[in-house]
């Protein structure tokens, strides 16, 4: 039994210019951390005493004797990527709802690279990890998604990712003051929307409008460098870094309609009339979890007003994706021999 670990991520600054064809051209750079609520990916040999070959269980059960036959889009790619001839069982569990804005998909991605990696014998480094997952979701499955989400994935922490016109990527850790890093911490709440949506749909419809979105975009990077640089100073206001949320998210609202909706517009003004001071749609918009930073002592008001809604308080993780359970499995080794 193999069962690797993988945080979700929450992004706060920067969000449209991690995608390839934007940063290709012109750089980008994002400004968020991973955090303490987790994807699972539990992997075994599996006997060869049923019908079918391979039996993969998240929110469907698939029993299939090919890889090919298999539905679901990452497990497909990584395994035949991976040159898998064994048959394997494969469990899927997560701290929060997949389709929500965390990066859950890369999150899989990357939990299960580390997890077939393991199964082979070999410990993946996490820049390895990022980029192999990067390289399957984007060209692999040809799904409309950027490449933050899989650096945190892997990675880990509290971070500002450079992404570089010849397709290099920097992670370069904040440097935080624990108290401040706390007090920061203690500003964010989660709240579950309810909707779910399939990101990829609304990123095409981003990368279709990116050269109507220059100036947009441009603004959203700049964010990146004001932020790192409040963030940095043990001096700076945090409540500054509330109002940044709030003109990033007018910012992202403005690449594509179906970033937000009526119903997510409505329950943002509910928040800020109660004392949030900025926040934003987590992930490609249009459904999941709503990110407020909300000073302390506001936010039981904030909890009264949104009382319909499920709030989750989080850490950030420092360790990213983690094999947590290594026992080889005795009939394969016994197989193998």
């Amino acid at each position: 039994m193999i069962i690797s670990r993988t945080p979700f991520r929450v992004s706060l600054f920067g969000g449209g210019t991690d995608l390839p064809k934007w940063y290709r051209r012109h750089g980008g750079s994002v400004i968020g951390g991973a955090i303490d609520k987790y994807c699972y990916i539990s992997l075994r040999t599996l006997p060869p005493f049923f019908e079918h070959k391979h039996r993969i269980v998240y929110s469907h059960i698939e029993h299939v004797r090919e890889i090919a036959e298999i539905r679901h889009p990452s497990v497909r790619a990584c395994l035949a990527e991976m040159n898998i001839e064994s048959g394997l069982e494969i469990h899927h569990d997560g701290d929060l709802p997949a389709r929500s804005g965390l990066g859950s998909s890369s999150s899989f991605t990357v939990g299960l690279l580390n997890a077939l990696h393991a199964y082979r014998g070999r410990m993946a480094s996490k820049q390895d990890l990022a980029e192999e997952a990067i390289r399957i979701e984007q060209e692999v499955i040809g799904e409309n998604v950027g490449s933050q989400d899989q650096m945190w994935a892997a990675f880990g922490g509290l971070n500002r990712i450079d992404f570089q016109p010849d397709g290099s990527v920097d992670v370069i850790p904040l440097i935080v003051e624990r108290e401040r890093r706390d007090a920061l911490q203690n500003h964010f709440v989660l709240y579950f929307t309810g909707l779910s949506r399939f990101a990829s749909d609304i990123e095409g419809e981003k990368i279709a409008n990116l050269d109507k979105r220059e100036e947009q975009l441009h603004g959203l990077r700049a964010m990146v460098e004001e932020a790192a640089s409040l963030l940095g100073n043990p001096r700076g206001d945090l409540a500054d870094l509330g109002r940044m949320l709030h003109e990033g998210w007018m910012l992202k609202r403005e690449l594509s309609p179906n970033v937000s909706n009526p119903t997510i517009d409505a329950l943002y003004r509910t928040a800020l009339e109660a004392g949030a001071l900025g926040g934003k749609l987590l992930g490609a918009g249009g459904g999941g979890f709503l990110l407020l930073f909300v000073p302390p002592e506001r936010q039981a008001t904030v909890r009264e007003r949104l009382k319909g809604l499920t709030a989750v308080a989080f850490r950030f993780d420092t360790g990213g994706s983690k094999i947590v359970v290594y026992e080889p499995n005795d009939f394969e080794r016994r197989r193998r021999a």
